[in-house]
């Protein structure tokens, strides 16, 4: 048993949402430094958060699920749509994109993770059904909604039309995060942009 941990059950248990929060907080804070994710071992997050090994492996059987953890932490939470009309949710949602896009330009927890996550390939797996799934599932949502008001065509393939309406907005915060503006009033533009082709 190492000192922190003596030291934790000297002072008796805390409560474990906040040696959870302290853990995750371990990992964004040493990613923030820039240590690269594959670094970032067990032993270095128990002395960053201040508790022992045996802390975490109580709550987590491994790295992976550990940084699955703390991925859905820092992911922002879902626009709240309002249904009015198929355009607003759908601006809604790429403002949404925007946003998150912006803080993974000047996060250098999300960049490092996003940089790594292919390659661990558990990671990627609870990040694409957690997240990104729920979010395109959502936005097909919205778009079966404009079908069925009249607001797009019904013969348009919906899986492809949410790749025009979102495709725009990735390229530009993933695959050209330097030269790409994430300016205000982007999402008005691909959206209204798009619907000039769609509507009946």
């Amino acid at each position: 048993m190492d000192l922190a941990e003596q030291q934790e059950q000297r002072r008796g248990r805390p409560r474990s949402e906040a040696v959870e929060r302290a853990i995750i907080d371990g990992v964004v804070a040493l990613v923030e430094e820039g240590v690269p994710l594959a670094e970032v071992s067990i032993e270095r997050v128990a002395r960053t958060a201040g508790v022992g090994k045996a802390t975490i492996y109580r709550r987590w059987s491994g790295r992976e699920e550990l940084f699955c953890d703390v991925l859905r932490a820092v992911e922002p939470e879902d626009p709240q749509l309002t249904g009015a009309s198929m355009r607003e949710d759908l601006i809604a949602l790429l403002e949404s994109m925007r946003l998150r896009g912006l803080a993974n330009r000047s996060s250098a927890l999300l960049h490092n993770v996003y940089a790594q996550m292919k390659s661990q390939p558990k990671v990627w797996a609870v990040y694409r059904a957690t997240v990104i799934e729920p979010r395109r599932r959502l936005s097909l949502e919205v778009l079966r909604r404009g079908v069925e008001n009249g607001e797009i065509r019904d013969d348009v393939d919906l899986e492809l039309v949410n790749d025009l309406f979102t495709g725009p907005m990735l390229v530009r915060s993933v695959m050209r995060p330097d030269d790409a503006e994430l300016e205000a009033g982007l999402p008005e533009q691909i959206v209204d942009s798009v619907l000039r082709g769609l509507r009946p």
